[in-house]
Parts: structure tokens; sequence; C-alpha cells
């Protein structure tokens, strides 16, 4: 039960690779003498250490990382898969004491996707539409009628994104693709 609390107190953030990410915390920060504020990562790895108006940051994060003084924002920048973890902003003295806690989870934004329509009755109220991502890792067969889409199958690699999906819906008479993740959406259109 104490490790379930535990991961609640803990904010997912997800940030698409390459990109740069402000962490912040959300109450002002008063430092007494003698105590540090530290940005750590999977709580052994310091990437900040502040006391007064000095402040470090060890050499593998120096090109990487700004530290902002008066809100003790740390700025992540070209975020890799690798920063993934568990970031923690803490006030340390007598004892420390945690400010708070995120869960970065990086992921690269998904590939474009092809939208192909087949008609699948005479009179064009059915057609099925298979949705595929340009990359092939996920593939997808809807059958849909003047109202809905439903979904009939489809082929999934076995590497695939996690959190990625394909869905299919209706959008003034057409059928549009979407291909999406935590980071990011592309949209397959009904070629003319």
């Amino acid at each position: 039960m104490i490790f379930i609390s535990l991961l609640s107190a803990v904010t997912p953030v997800f940030v698409q690779t390459g990109t740069d990410l402000l962490l912040e915390v959300q109450e002002p920060v008063v430092l007494k003498e003698g105590e540090d504020f530290i940005w750590k990562v999977n709580g052994s790895i310091n990437v900040v250490k502040f006391r007064g108006i000095e402040h470090s940051i060890p050499e593998s994060f120096k090109s990487r990382a700004e530290f902002s003084a008066q809100n003790h924002s740390l700025l992540l920048k070209n975020v890799q898969k690798g920063d993934s973890g568990v970031h923690r902003a803490l006030v340390s003295g007598d004892k420390d004491i945690t400010v708070i806690t995120l869960a970065l989870l990086p992921a690269d934004p998904v590939s474009g996707v092809k939208l192909t329509v087949k008609l699948c009755s005479s009179d064009s109220t059915k057609v099925t539409v298979i949705c595929s991502t340009e990359d092939s890792l996920i593939s997808s067969t809807f059958t849909c009628d003047t109202q809905t889409c439903s979904h009939e199958g489809g082929e999934r690699a076995e590497i695939i994104t996690p959190g990625a999906s394909l869905d299919v819906y209706l959008e003034n008479g057409s059928a549009i693709c979407n291909h999406s993740n935590q980071v990011s959406s592309k949209k397959g259109y009904p070629k003319d």
C-alpha cells in the first residue's frame, strides 16, 4: 500500500523527444540558512544544486540544463528518451522535503498515416477504410456507413510505439484517420 501511495504523488509529464521542457515548482520556495534546493533524477543524480545565490550544474547537464534562481524552475533542452525517469525538486537541510515529483516520459512523434477507402456496397453507403502508418508499424481496418465507423481488424508489428493508436471517424461525410500518442497527432485524409 505504501508503494501505491508514493506512485500517486508522482505527476506524469509526456514530452516529445527533441523539444525543450520547463519543469516548474507550483509554490514559492524560501530557503533557510544552510538549506539547498536540488533537482534530482531517479533519486541519485543531481541536475542542479542551489544555495543562496550560487548554483551548480554537473558537467553532464551543463549544455542541456538551465536553472532559474528566481522561481526554482529547470529548463531541460533537447529532451531525449534517456532523460526519462523521476525528476524531483527538494529542499535539503536537516532533512529532505520534496517540493514536486514528476515522472518524465519522453516519446517520439508519431509517423504520418495512409488512408485507403474501398467501396463495399453498390450504393456507396458502406465503405472499407484501411488506415496504416507510414512506418507500417500499425494498420487497422474499419467499415463505415453514413453515420459511424466500426473496427474490423488490423495488424500490429512486433515493435510499436507504446501509447500509439489509430482511430477513424467521420467528418463532413469523409473518413479521417488519426494516428496519435501522448505527444503528437497526425491525420490522414482520403485522396481526391
